[in-house]
């Protein structure tokens, strides 16, 4: 009895490898996660964006952006651009969660610990994989998020319209306009969000299967504002090269500014607003982030913990839990799924 409490401590606890979930439901959990945070918080989403591109509705600070956008566009422009976003954040999350286990995983050292750097790596890799395959997704929601709802502002009539008008007038490279500085920024802000999490897990002094909801909701939300506010001018750099060229296909959204690549951008920020520019809708930004990395990993956790049931790894969904370092039905986690066939 005693033998095994030390390598199922390890098994459990932050800070260490954990095969208890295949590639594929890490996958779904993360899927679900995005579908959910995304939806759940698209609001703030919709202002962050306007704010970090810069158009005539958000001139007059935040909370006043809400109101503008809801007297000239109505309640449903709070979600313009979500069903894109939710179909670009379900194999985003997916690939960013699966990634990342499985690379955290590899650099595990022998006795299975992993070190803070090693889920930075992780995290930073994943990342990158999931905004690599999935980027002209983001164009696209952006775009889409830009342009008024209705009136003579409307460019897009739809996701693949969209798609379709990009292409044609600007080309197939126009698909991966920003993705240079998306990538710059991705790797430190998903690397420093899975970390802080990491981290601010430990703080609790329990171990993970222990945390309450409100922990977890907290834990996502204390790394999601540390890591984005370190990353945030990427964000910016690249919300605006994705708007760039829309303003001279309707004349009418508001965004200023067409810019040749990355560099370009940078001075054009600096000189037109300071060097603060960089961090323009970080208000907007925080608000709508802070929640959302929380939503994520709580839910996260939820589904994962459904699929650690599945598995035989607990007893129960709905309290606190007996954790297993194997499966209830065998001693072998590979034999698991021979024995319930």
């Amino acid at each position: 009895e005693d033998g095994q409490a030390a390598p199922l401590w390890r098994e459990v606890t932050m800070g260490v490898s954990d095969n208890r979930l295949t590639f594929q439901q890490n996958f779904l959990a993360g899927g679900f996660a995005g579908i959910f945070s995304r939806t759940t918080t698209s609001p703030l989403d919709v202002v962050k964006i306007l704010a970090q591109v810069g158009t005539a509705d958000t001139q007059q600070g935040f909370l006043r952006t809400f109101s503008s956008v809801y007297r000239a566009e109505g309640l449903r422009a709070f979600w313009k651009g979500n069903t894109i976003a939710c179909v670009r954040l379900f194999p985003f999350n997916g690939v960013q969660f699966s990634v990342f286990q499985k690379v955290k995983n590899l650099l595990a050292s022998p006795d299975g610990n992993v070190s803070n750097t090693a889920s930075l790596l992780a995290g930073g890799i994943g990342g990158v994989a999931a905004a690599s395959l999935t980027y002209p997704l983001d164009l696209v929601k952006t775009r889409l998020t830009v342009q008024r709802v209705g009136g003579e502002g409307r460019v897009y009539k739809n996701s693949l319209d969209c798609a379709r008008q990009i292409v044609q007038r600007e080309g197939v490279r126009a698909l991966y306009r920003g993705l240079i500085p998306t990538l710059m920024g991705v790797f430190p802000f998903a690397g420093l969000t899975f970390m802080g999490y990491d981290i601010v897990q430990k703080l609790w002094g329990k171990n993970k299967n222990e945390l309450n909801p409100i922990e977890s909701f907290l834990s996502g939300c204390v790394a999601g504002a540390f890591s984005q506010t370190f990353t945030f001018p990427f964000d910016v750099i690249k919300k605006k090269l994705q708007a760039s060229g829309f303003g001279d296909a309707s004349g009418k959204s508001g965004v200023v500014g067409r810019y040749d690549g990355v560099i370009h951008c940078v001075k054009s920020v600096i000189q037109k607003e300071g060097i603060f520019g960089l961090w323009r809708g970080t208000t907007a930004n925080l608000a709508k982030l802070v929640p959302y990395a929380g939503l994520m990993f709580l839910s996260f956790e939820v589904v994962k913990h459904f699929f650690l049931w599945q598995n035989g790894y607990v007893d129960s969904m709905f309290k606190n839990p007996l954790v297993r370092a194997t499966p209830k039905s065998t001693s072998e986690p590979s034999s698991s799924s021979q024995s319930s066939s």
